[in-house]
């Protein structure tokens, strides 16, 4: 790779505002050096640890690549970054309790700047996605960035201009696409197996609390450096109980669960399908039911994809007030995974397995898992490291093109359900009467929602309209435009400003 010149650097920064906050090794300064070459090892920094304790997360996405990426051959770790001293000491401490070198950064341009790093997997809150991917990208390093690969549209496209202009490998995190039982079963469905595939199904059934109220603005916690956490995002008083994790139920940082879980049904969709670019159209409905809580991002939602051939159908449940097992209810005796509806039948299932049915509904045969999906973040961030190597982008099983495309699904669906408004049950009904799958979707959610409690009659839900999207020219069209483009874009806090690559 050539160094980025400083008139070609001045250039850019003058149009986009960095050159306050620019890592020094994107401000004309020398490169990192190519990727190792097959017999050395690849130098490694994880940004992002996650909190392990947070209340409704998982366990720290940071925390959990660490353990996978320490199993890859040919990987090593060599520097840790966070904003929360209290994490970053955290995932420091192992390594040094076994005499292991590692480098601690609490601000990710440290590690940009460092020359001997090749490669960075990030895990930070999505309002963070693009600014360090292509700043990453700029320093020369290839990029493990986790989903949704954007927290906007117009961040989604930055972040792949960038990948092919620094000439990096952008693999995302959605690691279903290193499944090789979904991959034999997807060219199975797509050569005809069930006949022509009419529809494809998102199932996250997932059950949430709210996150509750407060009054006053809640401290931040002395071991985070807050300027830092909140980037290309306004600095405001911090309104929630807790500041991690929580941030994905807020538009300024986080995506809602479309962008949470829904994203990774929603990308293993697309694969099924064979569709390369986002959805010509999309419309929403839902709302954020029962929790009463600050949350602003839908805790119910249902959404449709307009894609050539079949649409995909995406069905969001968080709401559980009701008592047993079947509180979610399901969709052909799923309650997560996706329904490939054919002609012939139906597959249903993940990257667990799956079966095939026929059009009654009748078992046709299991499709066992094959031993991959225990194996996924392995071969997935395996997969990240062999494309680092070879300096094919096509090798990527997940390459940022991807990210981009289902990103673009849920920030599609989100921009619709924002700009909707609340409708009696009716009127929604009339609305999408001429979509059986989205009518009958909504059907089968009020029911749910009524047997949790919800009467879509006294707190009615929003719909919202149909958004449509020029994938060549990366904007929206039609009714709504404006309205959508401006949700497709925010005004960066300086000096953390997205730097505008595409032209």
């Amino acid at each position: 790779m050539n160094s980025i010149t400083r008139r070609n650097f001045l250039k850019s920064a003058a149009m986009a505002g960095l050159a306050a906050g620019m890592p020094k090794t994107a401000m004309g300064g020398e490169r990192s050096s190519p990727a190792a070459g097959p017999s050395e090892t690849i130098r490694l920094a994880v940004i992002g640890m996650g909190d392990t304790a947070a209340v409704g997360g998982v366990g720290g996405r940071g925390h959990q690549l660490i353990g996978r990426l320490q199993a890859v051959p040919g990987a090593r770790i060599v520097a840790l970054c966070d904003v929360d001293r209290a994490h970053l000491d955290r995932e420091a401490k192992p390594f040094k309790d076994r005499g292991e070198a590692i480098a601690t950064h609490t601000d990710l341009r440290r590690i940009l700047d460092d020359k001997t790093i090749d490669a960075v997997v990030i895990a930070l809150p999505n309002h963070w996605h693009a600014l360090a991917t292509v700043w990453a990208c700029q320093a020369g390093k290839d990029v493990y960035i986790e989903k949704p690969f954007s927290h906007n549209l117009w961040e989604g496209r930055q972040m792949v201009a960038a990948a092919r202009r620094y000439g990096r490998m952008v693999q995302v995190g959605t690691q279903n696409r290193s499944s090789t039982f979904l991959r034999r079963t997807f060219d199975e469905l797509r050569g005809g197996a069930m006949g022509a595939i009419r529809c494809a199904y998102a199932l996250v059934y997932r059950a949430r609390d709210g996150i509750g109220t407060v009054s006053a603005p809640t401290p931040v916690p002395a071991t985070v450096d807050y300027d830092l956490w909140c980037g290309p995002a306004a600095k405001i008083p911090l309104m929630r109980k807790q500041l991690h994790y929580e941030w994905h139920w807020f538009w300024a940082t986080g995506n809602g669960e479309m962008g949470n879980n829904g994203v990774h049904m929603i990308d293993l969709c697309r694969w099924a399908l064979g569709c390369n670019q986002p959805p010509r159209s999309a419309l929403s409905i839902g709302g954020r039911f029962a929790f009463r809580d600050c949350g602003e991002t839908a805790n119910t939602h249902i959404a449709l994809f307009d894609y050539p051939g079949a649409p995909i159908l995406c069905e969001i449940r968080n709401v559980r007030a009701a008592g047993g097992a079947d509180a979610m209810g399901s969709f052909r005796s799923r309650n997560r995974g996706l329904v490939i509806d054919c002609e012939g039948g139906y597959f249903a299932g993940d990257a667990s397995g799956g079966a095939l049915f026929d059009s009654r509904g009748t078992k046709i045969r299991d499709l066992p898992d094959d031993g991959s999906s225990k194996r996924l973040e392995g071969l997935h961030l395996s997969n990240f490291i062999a494309a680092m190597r070879s300096r094919k982008a096509g090798d990527l099983a997940a390459e940022a093109i991807e990210g981009h495309c289902s990103a673009a699904c849920c920030h599609m669906a989100n921009i619709s359900y924002r700009l909707g408004k609340q409708s009696m049950p009716e009127a929604i009904r009339e609305t999408i009467r001429g979509t059986r799958e989205l009518a009958d979707a909504f059907d089968r959610c009020r029911t749910y929602l009524r047997e949790n409690g919800v009467d879509l009659d006294a707190t009615p839900a929003v719909v919202g309209p149909w958004v449509s999207f020029d994938a060549k020219q990366e904007r929206f069209v039609g009714g709504f435009a404006d309205e959508a483009d401006a949700l497709s874009r925010r005004d960066d806090r300086p000096p953390y400003v997205v730097p505008e690559v595409a032209g």
